[in-house]
């Protein structure tokens, strides 16, 4: 994964690359249709698969024998209904991960499936998953490793840029659309890769996919790294990034594995699951902070999900659709269309504050009183992240009563707190750049320990 920072890989690339958002202001900047798109798929899977699973490692040096590789029952479509059970939606495979071994019958090298024992060296890992993906409604993305320790046109850097762009060439032009290309810079300090070709490839026959990439990548990623593979984000959530004064929408992916620092499958490794309360946190400290959740799972050497794999990832869907299945907002009194669009459970409607203002208030009023846990606002970010600070506030009968404050909502941001009780709810804007949109104000009560 991405254990090393991609700053290393790109330092030939900007000098003379004009960037046109280096005057504006981050507020100025919104983001593309795609990214639009994407930020709304929130919980995506990445999928660890290769020799490693069968030679009890985490990282490959390169030198496995293809033969090792030879799954009895590999199973694309069950991975992915595990994955669907627990709300993803969008996949990542690790078609190539550092140690040079492909999961397709790739042209450009004899170190891949073609060459193993699986399926009498006919089969197609990529092919497999992409057409579960599309058949269970999924995004479909790869994930190709810059770096290679088996390759040993490496040593070359023309030679082995020309070999990169060969693969990506036919993983973007054989598997149908791609959500998502993940670049990961582990192993590569001191290299510099050519980019501005690879991203070239790319969009010549995928113009819409994401490029995910640690922040040194800056000029053509569209999707950053969290930095830390705990599944949290822990500051301020701001989708626009400054690098040297210059600013890009690149909104935040946040991975971590299902078992504990393990990415890839290792025998007798129940123990590591993690929880279904520690599931739980990491969505609302990824997704529930404005950004994505790509959570790892791992086939093991049948080339299945192991039993309590797929048990975990679907108790953690029950309980997360348990947690937020009562939204209270939606037996709020009428009052108006503006105030209705953003209590009406529906994200693709939204309220907007008076034309011009920099702060306004967002009520949601019920003829009952309501006790109530949690929030989960939504910014409509076409129009960019506008949201400078907010409170959560309720009626206390003589004045309103702050319950939370917070600054960035982004996407979508919850906010837990001890619970309240009131007949009027209220999203306080307190300050803003542009007047502020919301597509959902939501209200739960879901009776969990803050």
């Amino acid at each position: 994964m991405m254990r090393f920072a991609l700053r290393w890989l790109c330092l030939g690339l900007f000098a003379a690359a004009p960037l046109a958002a280096q005057s504006a202001n981050a507020v100025d900047l919104k983001p593309s249709p795609q990214q639009v798109r994407w930020q709304d798929l929130e919980f995506g899977v990445i999928v660890h698969f290769g020799t490693n699973t069968f030679l009890n490692r985490e990282w490959g040096d390169g030198t496995a024998s293809p033969s090792v590789f030879n799954p009895t029952h590999a199973d694309p479509e069950q991975w992915l209904a595990a994955a669907k059970a627990a709300g993803a939606r969008y996949v990542v495979l690790v078609a190539k991960h550092h140690d040079g071994f492909c999961l397709w019958p790739t042209k450009q090298t004899d170190y891949s499936v073609a060459a193993s024992p699986w399926r009498g060296g006919k089969g197609d890992l990529v092919r497999l998953t992409a057409d579960a993906a599309h058949k269970l409604g999924l995004g479909f993305g790869v994930y190709l490793s810059p770096w290679d320790r088996h390759d040993p046109r490496y040593k070359d850097p023309a030679a082995y840029d020309r070999y990169y762009l060969a693969q990506l060439s036919e993983l973007s032009s054989h598997y149908g659309n791609l959500v998502e290309l993940w670049l990961d810079g582990a192993g590569s300090e001191g290299r510099t890769y050519n980019f501005e070709k690879i991203i070239e490839t790319l969009r010549t026959y995928q113009p819409n996919t994401l490029v995910f990439a640690d922040m040194g990548l800056f000029e053509y990623g569209d999707i950053r790294w969290v930095g830390n593979e705990d599944g949290v984000i822990p500051y301020e959530n701001w989708n626009v990034i400054d690098r040297h004064g210059f600013l890009r929408w690149r909104p935040v992916e946040a991975d971590t594995p299902l078992h504990q620092r393990h990415w890839f499958w290792h025998p007798n490794d129940e123990a590591s699951l993690k929880s279904v309360d520690a599931l739980l946190t990491i969505y609302e400290q990824t997704v529930g902070r404005g950004g994505q959740l790509m959570l790892g799972i791992a086939p093991d050497n049948r080339g299945l999900l192991p039993d309590a794999d797929v048990a975990r990832l679907r108790a953690f869907g029950q309980a997360l659709r348990a947690r937020y299945a009562h939204n209270l907002a939606l037996a709020h009194l009428t009052t108006d269309a503006n105030t209705d669009a953003a209590l009406d459970g529906n994200a693709d409607t939204f309220w907007s504050a008076p034309a011009g203002s920099h702060s306004a208030t967002l009520e949601a009023d019920f003829p009952h009183p309501v006790t109530f846990d949690r929030t989960l606002s939504m910014e409509w970010l076409n129009d960019g992240q506008n949201i400078e600070k907010y409170a959560i506030e309720i009626w206390s009968g003589n004045g309103w009563k702050p319950v939370v404050e917070g600054y960035a909502i982004g996407h979508k941001k919850i906010d837990a707190f001890p619970p309240v009780t009131s007949t009027r709810v209220r999203l306080h804007i307190l300050s803003s750049a542009h007047h502020a949109h919301i597509r959902e104000f939501q209200i739960f009560n879901t009776g969990s320990a803050h």
